[in-house]
């Protein structure tokens, strides 16, 4: 028997997956595909991939010649618009680390996240000036404020703040600044969760995991060749999911709503410039729903509404495909998975019947490659993959968090596994549900309730615009499920009524112990419906009834 043979390595280039590739990509190969933003001043702005790519060079410039470097953190106060993309790759491509700041979040998390990045410079949409000023006494690193408008149009601000043209100037009139050539490794951007449960904590993006994400999602979404999308979602929420550098590296069209999110603004923009694909939150798909119905208006381009955040309800799909023809495609993901894990609105051969075809449409799907995916009950054993058996979501891969910004302790256990904090079923298709976040989970007399299942059976009355459930304490059952009900305008909806829609599509066991109707439920920060401040509400109300002896 001969000799082992050496270990062989292949023989290709060493080419760094860095994001400064994809712009660079774009400016080349679709320099004139347009990217439109509608300004803070209402004003449709239209540049092109190889504008956006020069101006992203000159701010880097400008970056280099106030002393930003490697591995510097830039954070950037804006919506989705075209300065603010050219930032994304300025920031990046020279090796410091873009970090986005959500301007939806409270002032005192705003400031304690800039101070615990460091953030050097702040760069600022004229519309979040007034916010800047207001966070500038306590942000003890940041040197320097950047408005993105010219000097004549930046509001009158305490900040000393440069005009965006006064910025660029300086990157004229300094040299050539890095711009690639380093290790796929190295840090790209960084995004913070929103803080909802503890304590707002950092995820530092790669260079790697951005462009690898970007590649699944495009495989993913199975995008056409004459696409134009719209991510509504924020630049600054996780990521933008990828949407930033999507575009660009596919060479697709790309409208940016600005701040103009309310559902008027975002139908004119989306019939105005013919979107083919959007990308939001449940809540803002909710909304547009109810201005079409309101106003007879048609999506006349839009095939898809890609959504994700939280789980999207079947009433919602169904309404939109039957009248407006307009598929609403789930998806899965976080933060800490930069950000995209699943896609779904997979229907498995042998479903029969609209309601169990939407039902398994609205699951949230297949894990792309490059995301494994663990199902573990309380045994930390994988559950059987049934579709029946819950446990809590684990994944793993090369765009999942490893460790928080700034933490000494992995954010994974010893087999790198992150711990979503999701309950999720595995049906026999391989196909993921999530089924609850394991803080909402109502844990009565020893089952576990889904919030989940009861949000969708209310959400499936014509006369319910939007819902919540949370777990109250129940002196027997440990907890018992409360819902809190938002009516469509003009709706007359009573109690008795819903109890009659409840109970047949939920066992009597899950039906809430308490409805509640309000005229609005408080959004956090990434629009998703801020549980912990309906929990809030029901503990002061609890203890005030108390109080007054009525309980």
């Amino acid at each position: 028997m001969g000799a082992a043979m050496p270990a062989l390595d292949g023989m290709m280039q060493d080419w760094p997956l860095t994001v400064d590739r994809i712009i660079d990509h774009a400016a080349r190969m679709f320099p004139d595909i347009e990217v439109v933003t509608r300004r803070h001043s209402g004003a449709i702005v239209r540049t092109g991939y190889a504008a956006l790519a020069e101006e992203a060079r000159l701010l880097s410039r400008a970056l280099a010649s106030q002393g930003i470097g490697a591995g510097d953190r830039v954070a950037t106060l804006s919506g989705n618009c075209d300065h603010h993309l050219a930032l994304w790759y300025a920031i990046s491509g020279m090796g410091a680390v873009t970090h986005p700041l959500n301007p939806r979040l409270a002032r005192d998390q705003l400031a304690w996240i800039a101070n615990q990045a460091g953030d050097r410079i702040l760069f600022v949409d004229p519309g979040f000036v007034d916010l800047a000023e207001a966070l500038a006494p306590d942000l003890a690193s940041v040197e320097t404020f950047v408005v993105l408008a010219p000097r004549a149009e930046v509001p009158p601000n305490r900040l000393d703040a440069l005009g965006l043209d006064e910025f660029l100037d300086l990157g004229r009139a300094a040299p050539d600044a890095g711009w690639g050539g380093f290790p796929e490794s190295r840090a790209c951007s960084l995004f913070y969760t929103s803080g909802t449960t503890s304590a707002p904590k950092g995820v530092l993006y790669s260079h790697r995991s951005c462009l690898l994400n970007a590649m699944l999602i495009s495989l993913g979404l199975e995008l056409n060749t004459d696409e134009t999308l719209m991510p509504v979602v924020p630049l600054f929420h996780a990521n933008g999911w990828g949407f930033g550098h999507i575009a660009p590296m596919l060479g697709k069209r790309l409208v940016l709503p600005g701040p103009g999110l309310d559902p008027a603004s975002l139908f004119e923009l989306m019939e105005r410039e013919a979107v083919t694909t959007a990308a939001g939150v449940p809540t803002i798909w909710t909304g547009l729903l109810a201005y079409l119905r309101e106003t007879g208006a048609r999506l006349t381009h839009t095939r898809r509404l890609l959504v994700a955040g939280s789980a999207v309800p079947t009433s919602l799909i169904r309404a939109f495909r039957d009248e407006y023809d307009v598929t609403l495609q789930p998806a899965w993901g976080m933060t800490e998975t930069n950000p995209a894990g699943t896609v779904g609105g997979i229907v498995p051969a042998g479903i029969e019947g609209d309601e169990a075809r939407l039902a398994a449409f609205a699951r949230q799907g297949r894990f792309m490659f490059g995301v494994e995916m663990s199902v573990r009950g309380a045994d930390e054993r994988e559950v059987p993959w049934d579709g029946a058996s819950p446990g809590r979501l684990l994944v793993r891969g090369p765009c999942v968090v490893s460790g928080y910004f700034g933490a000494d302790a992995p954010a994974v256990d010893g087999g790198g596994w992150f711990d979503t904090g999701d309950i999720a079923v595995v049906h026999p298709d391989a196909v993921m549900q999530i089924t609850d976040r394991a803080k909402d989970v109502i844990k009565s007399g020893g089952e576990w309730i889904s919030s989940i299942a009861i949000e969708e059976a209310a959400a499936s009355h014509a006369q319910v615009e939007s819902c919540a459930v949370i777990g109250i304490a129940h002196e027997k059952w440990g907890e018992r499920p409360l819902l809190f009900i938002k009516a469509r305008p003009s709706a007359r909806l009573s109690e008795d009524a819903m109890r009659t829609h409840l109970s047949a599509r939920l066992d009597r066991w899950c039906m809430p112990d308490v409805i509640e109707f309000v005229e609005d439920l408080p959004l956090g920060a990434t629009g998703k419906v801020d549980k912990k401040q309906l929990r809030a509400r029901s503990s002061a109300t609890e203890g005030q009834e108390k109080a007054e002896g009525i309980a």
